[in-house]
């Protein structure tokens, strides 16, 4: 079984406005809705969980419809003190109904351009393997400053990846690594592989999407527009 935990629970503070960012409409929907109809049409996704306050759980249920949506919708969880307590939260509802060896894919709401290629692609990443990261390479020159003011070393840029979404892992042995980190620890996890890292899981890299941007700032936001607009 394969199951999208999607991350929805996110305020939006930077980019402004009176309502997330996930939840503005653009191309005449709201921007979860772009990643939620792509899980929803996948062949190879099976349930989906999605992390958002009680206010707008409403709201995209109203936003989704047809058989797809009814069958693969599993449930809502309340989102958490900080986005790893969020997933924690979602990968205890799953474990109600999921298998040890089963596949969780942990996406953010904000990364709406998600591909059924990028989804297959982690999905069958995760063989042999505890977990999939999608990365893109660094394509400029990167330097480490130990005080913020002055260069201190030249990185290697060929050693260094950004990281993106979806995230896929093992259900049982990434249950066990989030919960090692209660009840503080976890309040200092920045993403979700990081927390596979310090357990030891074994995690395979994969080429990830340069569309499969995050929408943080306007800059972003403007970007999304002109690409589903045009």
């Amino acid at each position: 079984m394969n199951i999208a935990l999607i991350l929805s629970g996110g305020v939006g503070t930077r980019l402004g406005g009176d309502i997330p960012k996930q939840y503005r409409a653009v191309g005449g929907k709201p921007i979860i809705a772009y990643c939620l109809e792509t899980l929803m049409n996948h062949e190879e996704i099976d349930a989906i969980q999605i992390v958002a306050d009680p206010v707008w759980q409403g709201f995209i249920s109203e936003s989704m419809n047809g058989s797809e949506w009814k069958q693969k919708m599993h449930g809502f969880t309340l989102p958490g003190e900080n986005r790893q307590l969020s997933i924690w939260n979602g990968l205890q509802d799953i474990c109600s109904y999921a298998e040890e060896e089963d596949a969780v894919l942990i996406h953010d709401a904000a990364r709406p351009l998600l591909s059924a290629g990028l989804i297959h692609d982690c999905l069958q990443g995760l063989e042999g393997y505890d977990g999939v990261l999608p990365v893109l390479p660094m394509k400029d020159t990167v330097y480490l400053s130990e005080d913020g003011k002055e260069i201190s070393s030249l990185l290697d840029r060929k050693q260094i990846f950004a990281g993106q979404a979806p995230e896929a892992f093992r259900l049982g042995s990434y249950c066990r690594a989030n919960q090692a980190l209660m009840p503080d620890r976890i309040l200092t996890i920045n993403g979700s592989t990081e927390v596979a890292v310090m357990a030891g899981m074994k995690v395979h890299m994969i080429p990830g999407d340069e569309r499969n941007f995050k929408i943080t700032t306007a800059e972003d936001l403007q970007r999304f527009e002109r690409l589903v607009t045009a």
